[in-house]
Formats: structure tokens, sequence, C-alpha cells
């Protein structure tokens, strides 16, 4: 075995072993930090990334459009929020109160940008091959009545703009009332002025400008698709990279009051890879004939074709992960936050000058408050969180697709939220002792157990936890235990940092699942690191050296209570009623010993594992299991009445092999210190512990040839033979021939 090999193995298994803890006596589960917290389920509660629970923003369904997607909502000064959609496409205009009203519906596809101007027309981007339209309200005309879903007649739209182009992506105005368009396939940003001449403004060398921005210097900043650039373009059309992304789209801007610029960015760069021509988007969830599915005369196949070419949205599937980026005034760009699993599709400042990040495809919300500090706000029932807008009284109106809704998150907080944690598994029937809480401010704890792991399957009811006195749980004794917090509003704020549970499982006697013993074999001790507790070494596998006169014991086994175990190492011989120690006090799960204690027989092993460290003297179990039974012999056969006598030019040779436990297992001669050669013994089957061996071998070509011949008194022949029996034990002897 290579040593540094098996160095670096042994290294790798106890890094992994010192993270398991064997309990004694009482335990605890605790519960504090954001990876097991979010794991429960909150209702109107956030999760801190510093571990701690607090009570979320508001976060109401507004209005459930029949539309999968909404890939934009902009709001107007009356509080009024507009909602760009598709499948079908279609703008919805949705009233704070929730009543809606259908104002846009176009041929294309997908309606993908939205820009409502200070004179209340809006602009709308379609795709693909779209056009920008202008909506006006037409005053004259009659309003629809916000409940059915029909076209609204007080609404006039007309073609405004058309790039000519296969996508548009985003639409934003400037403080003069320009209209900038950023489009796909060649990386246009085209400037539309109020009175309806349009330029390109800036051309990119990327396939697609996907995001715009106007930031407080009046600059207009852009993020690309392709190598996940974000530029600031001047007034004059002057372009300049800011920064250039480690992923490959920018799906998101915005500034902050300080003139920080935030990018959200998706997607792996491949190096030396042409950018992909567009992303891929999120499969719909609703069947077909819902109220989500495309417009009637719409394949199904058709629009997700088209669709998917046109979708700001990484597939459920896709690979990377999201970053958000701050580009400070000064140009320097920092990694503000990252995630595995979430895909950043929409940013916002909120009342409170935190960053909101809308993500998919969990439906999640994300205050980003510094570098890797952020607070899990809330979750949408919906795939994808796709766009924000200002609402009336410090909120925001939040978009999803999967399905198409739009939610209002109130600036303020909820008066009340709960949270049910994870459900805790002992793994073994526990008593309940008292929990620990950290935290401040109005905060009710609550309990329940049971002995399935669904909680909705019979387990007790929920139990309040007294944190004024001495937190006592009142759950039953059971397996597995949940608990519950609600938080209030108030002064202080409800906060809740940990709960810590102290159980104590029921002893269960361990348990051996296998014994093996293996014959002509030696575990090689193993380096046992300063300070380390021996029983982390115990489910290290040793090395093994082949040596026929060892014989290596080696066991599985596991304690439900994860307790300490030290096993005891016993045999018996066949047909004896007494067990004898051989070792006891092992902490490993392995042991060889010299084969010669054993006389010839048939043996069973016997394993006794303890559970003695973990418990008090008298409150230990054990279990106890044995061996197949095995064999031990290791005395070679004798060889005897060994004759050899000269006929004609063969010796004629006998001999007897006897073995005192096995049978004989083969028999070989040699003459004159040639080759070996196998003989059969009479009878010809080798299957008993004594045998019988007569016939004539072949004189070899004496030494000296002829010359030797001539003086026949003077040749003799060594003959040797040698047996061995079933376990290869082998004894040899010789007889010398001589010839007269």
């Amino acid at each position: 075995m290579n040593p540094h090999r098996y160095s670096y193995r042994l290294t790798a298994t106890l890094l992994l072993l010192t993270g398991l803890i064997f309990a004694e006596g009482t335990r605890t589960w605790e519960q504090s930090k954001f990876d097991d917290l979010e794991k429960g389920t909150a209702n109107g509660v956030a999760i801190r990334s510093t571990g701690g629970l607090e009570l979320a923003p508001s976060f109401k369904p507004l209005y459930t459009t029949p539309s999968t997607y909404i890939w934009a909502i902009a709001h107007d000064e009356a509080g009024n929020v507009y909602a760009a959609a598709g499948a079908p496409a279609r703008i919805y205009r949705i009233t704070p109160s929730g009543q809606s009203t259908i104002i846009f519906e176009p041929q294309e596809l997908q309606v993908q940008a939205l820009a409502v101007a200070r004179d209340g027309a809006i602009y709308a981007a379609t795709s693909p091959d779209g056009k920008v339209y202008k909506l006006e309200h037409k005053s004259s005309a009659g309003a629809g009545d916000g409940k059915s879903p029909h076209l609204d007649p007080s609404w006039s739209s007309s073609v405004y703009f058309d790039p000519d182009t296969k996508y548009i992506w985003d639409l934003v105005l400037d403080a003069a009332g320009n209209l900038y368009v950023a489009t796909g396939d060649h990386g246009e940003i085209y400037r539309v002025t109020p009175k309806g001449e349009h330029s390109v403004f800036f051309k990119s060398d990327e396939a697609h400008i996907r995001v715009l921005m106007v930031d407080t210097q009046g600059n207009l900043i852009a993020g690309s698709d392709g190598s996940g650039l974000v530029y600031r373009i001047s007034p004059s059309g002057e372009g300049f990279v800011l920064y250039s992304a480690p992923k490959k789209e920018i799906t998101a801007l915005a500034v902050d009051a300080a003139g920080s610029i935030y990018a959200a960015g998706v997607g792996e760069k491949r190096a030396g890879a042409a950018p992909a021509p567009v992303a891929t988007m999120p499969v719909p969830q609703a069947p077909a004939g819902s109220p989500s599915a495309p417009p009637a005369g719409t394949s199904l196949g058709s629009a997700l074709s088209a669709v998917s070419a046109l979708s700001s949205f990484s597939s459920p599937g896709s690979s990377g992960g999201s970053d958000i980026y701050r580009i400070s005034p000064d140009g320097s760009p920092t990694r503000l936050w990252t995630s595995r699993d979430d895909i950043v599709y929409s940013l916002k400042f909120d009342q409170q000058g935190r960053l909101l990040a809308g993500t998919g495809n969990r439906g999640r919300i994300f205050a980003v408050l510094g570098d890797d500090d952020y607070t899990d706000l809330v979750k949408a029932s919906a795939s994808q969180v796709t766009a924000f807008a200002k609402a009336p009284g410090g909120g925001l109106y939040v978009a999803t697709s999967n399905l198409g809704k739009v939610f209002l998150l109130a600036a303020n907080p909820e008066s009340e939220g709960t949270y049910e944690s994870d459900v805790f598994d002992a793994h073994s029937f526990s008593n309940w002792g008292r929990a620990e809480f950290r935290g401040a401010g109005g905060v009710d704890l609550f309990a329940r157990s049971g002995n399935v792991d669904n909680p909705d399957r019979n387990w007790s009811p929920w139990k309040s936890v007294d944190l004024r006195k001495d937190g006592a749980v009142a759950s039953p004794p059971a397996r597995f235990i949940q608990w519950k917090a609600v938080l209030h509003a108030g002064n202080p704020p409800a906060r809740l940092d940990s709960v810590l549970l102290n159980y104590l499982p029921k002893n269960v006697a361990p348990d051996i699942d296998a014994v093996d013993v293996q014959l002509g074999v030696h575990y090689q001790p193993l380096p046992r690191p300063i300070g380390m507790d021996s029983s982390l070494m115990a489910n290290v596998v040793p090395p093994t050296i082949h040596d026929r006169d060892s014989i290596g014991v080696k066991w599985a086994a596991h304690d439900d209570n994860d307790d300490q175990m030290v096993y005891s190492v016993y045999y018996r011989g066949e047909g004896e009623s007494r067990w004898l120690l051989l070792k006891d006090n092992l902490s490993d799960k392995f042991y060889s010993f010299d084969a010669s204690l054993l006389p010839d027989g048939g043996y069973t092993i016997k394993i006794v594992a303890s559970d003695a460290p973990s418990h008090s003297p008298g409150q230990a179990l054990t279990a106890e299991k044995e061996s197949p039974r095995f064999e031990v012999d290791t005395t070679p056969p004798q060889i005897q009445s060994l004759m050899a006598a000269p006929e004609g030019n063969k010796i004629h040779v006998s001999f007897r092999a006897m073995d005192s436990f096995s049978a004989i297992k083969r028999a070989e001669y040699s003459i004159d210190a040639g080759d070996w050669q196998f003989v059969e013994p009479v009878g010809q089957l080798s299957d008993s512990r004594t045998e019988n061996y007569d016939f004539q071998a072949v004189v070899p070509e004496p030494a000296g040839g002829a010359a030797a011949a001539r003086n026949p008194g003077q040749l003799e022949h060594v003959v040797v033979v040698r047996a061995y029996d079933r376990y290869d034990n082998m004894n040899s002897a010789k007889f010398v021939v001589r010839e007269k």
C-alpha cells in the first residue's frame, strides 16, 4: 500500500469523524443559524442571514392575472399599477384596491417591458418581432368594470416605434421624456424623443442589451447578456464599461441615493465560447385550458418555442446561481451577495433604503443589507419574483411569474407572524426537558411531538412553553418534536435569536450488524493523533496485511442513541460450553490475534458491544453477536512409511500422508531436485485426513550420461515428497535410493 495514499485517506476520514459528537446523557437541539431556520415554514416572519427571526413586512396578494408571466410592472401618480404579461400577452391596469381591467392585448406573444410617462401615457414593448406601443386613456370613453377580464374601451393604442429587430428587452424614460429602448440580436439602444424622433443611441458589441436604468446624474446604465457588462452611457451617447461581471448576463439594475450602482448577474461564462443568443425560461406550470394557458389558437408548443427566445429568466435547472455587485461612485466593484440556488430577476430599494432582490425559482424576496448580510423577507406563492414598482404608502408592488400575480409589500411589518421549525428526529424515544430561548419582544413559544415524521399524522397538540418560568416542554415523550414561535409587533420589536431544546433519549441497546472472521489476516495498528478521542477512530477501516499465522475479526455495529461503545471479543471451541475472553475494552471495530492460540479445530467468535462509556454504572446496555463457524488448522500433515526402490528405469515410491484435523489436499514429489510433480492418491480422490500414495516415477537422465551408466554401483537418487492439508499447511520427507 502506498503510505502517502493511506495517510491522505486516514486524514480525510478523521476530519469527517471529528464532526460527529457522541452525546452522553442529556442532549440538546439548537436552531439559530440561517441554514437551519430556512428549513422551517415562515408566515409573516423573516429569517436573518446572521441567524434568528424577526417580523417580515406585510405581504398580501393584490391580483392574480389569467397570464402565466408578468415581465414588468410600472405605477402611475394615482398609485395604479400596470402589469406587462405573457401567455396570454396583455397589459393589466390594477387599482390599489385590487380592481383590474385589460387595457392592451396585442397580437405578439409577450408584452415584455413598460414605462409610464408623467402625462399618464404608457409605453409598452412587445416581442418577438415586436414594437413599442403608446397607450393613452380616452376620458370620453366608458371604462371597464374592473372585474371581468375584457379589454377596456377607454384606452387606445398605437405603434409608437418599430425598431425592426427581433427582441425588445427593456424601456426607460429620462427626465426630459426621452424613451430608451433596449434591443436584442444586435445589442442596440434606441432613443425616441417626445416628438417621436428616433435614432440608435448606443451600439454594443454584445448580442443583447437586457436591462436599462437612469442614474442620479442622468446617465443611462445598461446591462448586457453575453459577457455580463455594465455600461454607463452619457447623455451624448458615449459608452464606458463600468464592470465586466463574472456572470454572463445582467438581469437587474438599481441605484442608491449616494450614486452606487447595483447589478444582478446570472449564468456561467465559458471561456472562448460565443455568447448564447438567448436565455431560457421557466416552464409554465399552468395546464392547458387554465386561465394562464396561451391564447386560443396558439399551441403550447409554438408558444413555448417563441417565448423561450424572449425570456430573461434562467430555467429552474440552470447552474451558477446569482451574484449582486455594487459599483461605487468611484467605479470600484465588489460582490455584495451570492447564492448558488436563487436566481435574481429584479432589484429595488424600499422606503427603508434596503436593497430588495426578487428571485426564483423559489419565489423569495431578499433584503440585502451589506456584504453577505441579508434577510430572507418573504416567499411568494409563485415561482419567480420578476419586478417591483412603487406603491402608495411607501410600499412596493411585487410581480411574479408562474403564476402571474401582483402582491403588495407594505412598508410596515406584520402585526403577527408565525414560524414552524423543521421536524427534529431524536432517532429514539425521548423525554423532552427545558427549552432555552434567546430573543426580545413579544414572542410566544409552542411545541408538539409525535412518533412519525409527519406532524399531520396524529401528533400531540401544540402546547405553550412558559418562557417566563422554567421553560419546561409539556409535549409527551416521543421520537420527533417541533417548535413554533409566534412573533407579535411591539416595542421592543419581536426578535428570536435561538431556541435550544434539552432532551434525554431512552437508552436502547447497541446493535451488532455483522461479525466477519478472516483467516491469514493481520490488521496494522492505526496511528492515534494526540488528544483525539479513541471513539472517533472506531469507523476507520485499517490496512490489512497477509499473515497466515494471524486471525482477523471485524464487525459492524451501531447505536440508535449515538452512544459511544466498547467491545469485547470471545471465542469458543466446537463442542465446548464456555466462552473464553480474547480481548476486552476495545474501541476499534476490528481485532487480530495469533492463530497458534487456538488448537486445530472448529470455533466461533462472539462480539459483545456495550454503551457503558455514555451511561452511569448500572444503566449501560449490551448486545452480542456470534460469527459463523470457522476452522483453524495450523499443524502440517505427517508423512509416514515413505519407501522407494528402483524397478528397471523407474523408481517405485509409496507413503502415507496423515493430518489430525483436515483432509489432505494434494501431494507432490521430486527426484534429484527436479521439478515438482503432482501425484494422485490411491483411489485418486483426495478427500480424507489419511491418504495413501503408491506410484512409479521415471528415473531422470543421470548426470555424466554414458560414463555414469558404466558404473551403476555409484548411482543414487534422492526422492522428496510433500503433502498439503486443506489449509495449505505443508510437510515433506525424503528417501535416498541407491542402485545395486
